[in-house]
């Protein structure tokens, strides 16, 4: 043969692989390859979406971080208003109840003073009327007696 035919017949041949090629074997591999990329696209938008969301997730749990600390500071300070005005509460009560405990005591005091003034003024009337008796004994006259006794009891 010669080498003009055979290049010839191995053109032809080229050309219809190429044909073949072109017709059957390509379309798939362009079909999945472009199915490759549009996935490869999707997996890239995806991680973008979620690289969003979770910036986003953290924005939102630092705020409701320093939402609930704010909640707990002010929880805090009202429970400390709260302690301190029950303290005081319990201060004016205290001292509420020592006043009239001091009062009572006071007025039992004054009390006790008044029955020793009339115990003493009784003792100071019986031992006015034995010493006055020891002294008059023959002259007593104890109705007369009696009487200024009592007055002498109430000047007391």
């Amino acid at each position: 043969m010669n080498i003009n035919a055979t290049l010839f017949l191995q053109a032809i041949v080229f050309a219809i692989l190429v044909w073949f090629t072109m017709r059957y074997i390509w379309p798939p591999i362009a079909t999945a390859l472009d199915e490759r990329a549009r996935k490869i696209a999707d997996g890239l938008a995806a991680a973008d979406k979620a690289k969003a969301d979770l910036t986003a997730a953290n924005r939102r749990v630092e705020e409701e971080l320093a939402r609930t600390r704010n909640e707990t500071a002010a929880m805090r300070a009202d429970a400390e208003r709260r302690a301190q005005a029950i303290v005081d509460e319990a201060k004016v009560r205290a001292t509420e109840e020592a006043n009239k405990i001091i009062a009572a005591a006071r007025a039992e005091a004054d009390q006790q003073v008044i029955q020793a003034r009339e115990a003493l003024r009784e003792q100071v009337a019986s031992l006015a009327v034995r010493g006055a008796e020891q002294i008059l004994r023959r002259e007593i006259n104890s109705g007369v007696h009696a009487e200024l006794l009592g007055r002498l009891k109430t000047e007391l």
